[in-house]
């Protein structure tokens, strides 16, 4: 039997029926319209680090003046004035919400050690002012807040909508249909309501309450891999990348500093530990627009650290690392284009559009595969656990792709006055509201001819149940790299 290498030579067994199937070349940047990131002074330079856990206003700093802002004009969005949109597929990540019952358990943890340390005023007159205020911060989460919704993240949805309202007026006109659909987890429920909320009682689409179907099947298709599931989600080993960071010298010195600054010995400690107190600094400003103690840990060098190991567990999780991360996205990306595809033949046929809007509720987790199927934001060389200085520009960052919010929007445009039948159908991508460059063309808008010939193969030769069979030998047993 033929031996495979796995793809993250860890220098230990790793998964090889993971390795990608082909050496592909490096695509072109995603090279989004991007605007300089705002650092929040209100937490000391850190919030351009949190990574999954960043605000939306971190991709989009003018919401944080206006949440209703459409921003900057940017260069080359128009279209010629002869189009119209035919379809609007919006794909959205929650908005932002409370921690895990995980998360919770070990900031509970980390807590409890602070306050079985001599009391705050020793520790304060030890030089330790930073375990002082820990000991002192009340620890408000509870277990049963598990990642459920929080109120931001109803306003994160019900702004978003207006402001896609305001972009595409004629597609969320009044009577026009909204195909509303979501994740079964409650925070995607929720999220979902509170977008429709968000559209109000002045556009009746269809009736005042539209139903949100839970839609597992595509909103979480990476449960229902079980390749996926077996071979990255339940295997240890997959993560190898991730576990030799976090015994590296970059975590190495942010530990130490750390325990230096709790007064703790740093046997106490450990990287999973210390990143549960990054992400309180991140949940604390998210969630209540406050700076915590728990920041005053960080400096802005420790949080490109953290954010590092936080992009390294979605490269390989969710992203480049192994290639069934992205193509068990394939179902999604058919069914995108099934339904563009519908609106075209409906469009050609002189009927009405019975989907102009489709909304669809999930996760960081389903869109970062379906942005990697698709080839953005990726990288000349992977992201590894002894790269970390090189990587340093990187445009795998998981915080500028998928904040709490996130969204990934195509829009079909029926042209008139054009030169040729192709240039009839026209296509735009927006993530987090701005127009992305495609790969074939390095323009903004696409024919749509076009954009399904580039990804001939994927809508083609994808399929998502002999992608996500297991296979029948084990393989999961390489050659030590």
């Amino acid at each position: 039997r033929r031996r495979l290498r796995s793809a993250s030579s860890c220098g230990s067994r790793a998964v090889a029926a993971m390795a990608p199937r082909r050496a592909a070349a490096a695509l072109p940047s995603a090279a989004l319209l991007l605007l300089p990131l705002l650092l929040a002074v209100a937490s000391a330079g850190l919030s351009g680090y949190f990574g999954t856990k960043s605000r939306y206003e971190e991709v989009n700093p003018h919401l944080l003046r206006d949440p209703l802002s459409l921003g900057p004009a940017a260069a080359g969005s128009r279209l010629p004035a002869a189009c119209a949109p035919l379809q609007l597929r919006a794909l959205l990540r929650h908005g932002t919400r409370y921690p895990t019952a995980g998360q919770v358990r070990r900031l509970r943890e980390l807590h409890a050690r602070l306050l079985r340390r001599p009391a705050a005023a020793a520790a304060a007159a030890a030089g330790c002012p930073a375990a002082a205020d820990l000991a002192a911060w009340q620890m408000w989460y509870e277990e049963s807040l598990d990642g459920r919704l929080a109120p931001q993240g109803r306003r994160d949805m019900e702004h978003l909508a207006r402001r896609l309202a305001a972009r595409f007026p004629a597609l969320f006109a009044a009577r026009r249909r909204l195909v509303l659909a979501s994740s079964s987890k409650h925070r995607c429920l929720q999220s979902g309501a509170a977008f429709r909320r968000g559209l109000g009682p002045s556009l009746s689409l269809g009736s005042d309450e539209v139903e949100v179907e839970v839609n597992d099947s595509l909103m979480r298709f990476f449960d229902h891999c079980a390749k996926f599931v077996a071979l990255v989600e339940e295997n240890d080993t997959a993560m190898c990348q991730v576990n030799a960071f976090k015994e590296g010298p970059e975590m190495r010195k942010v530990l130490e500093k750390v325990a230096s600054a709790l007064c703790l010995p740093v046997e106490e400690l450990n990287a999973d530990l210390v990143q549960v107190a990054f992400l309180a600094c991140s949940y604390e400003l998210a969630i209540k627009n406050v700076t915590s103690p728990w920041c005053s840990l960080f400096s802005e060098e420790d949080a490109k650290v953290l954010e590092y190991l936080n992009d390294l567990k979605q490269y390989w999780k969710r992203g480049y690392g192994y290639d069934i991360n992205s193509r068990s996205s394939c179902i999604l990306f058919q069914d995108i284009f099934q339904h563009l595809d519908k609106a075209v033949e409906e469009s050609k046929s002189s009927k009405p559009i019975s989907s102009p809007l489709i909304v669809q509720v999930g996760h960081a987790e389903t869109l970062q595969p379906l942005l990697a199927l698709m080839g953005f934001f990726k990288d000349d060389e992977p992201l590894k656990a002894n790269n970390y200085v090189r990587q340093m520009h990187r445009k795998f960052r998981s915080g500028q792709i998928v904040p709490y919010a996130a969204n990934l929007v195509f829009v079909l445009y029926h042209c008139d006055q054009v030169k040729t039948s192709k240039e009839e159908y026209q296509v735009q991508m927006l993530l987090n509201e701005k127009l992305m460059l495609f790969h074939h063309s390095n323009e903004t808008i696409s024919t749509y001819v076009d954009l399904k010939d580039y990804y001939k193969d994927i809508l083609e030769n994808c399929h998502f149940k002999e992608e996500c069979a297991l296979p029948k030998v084990n393989i999961t047993a390489v050659d030590e790299l």
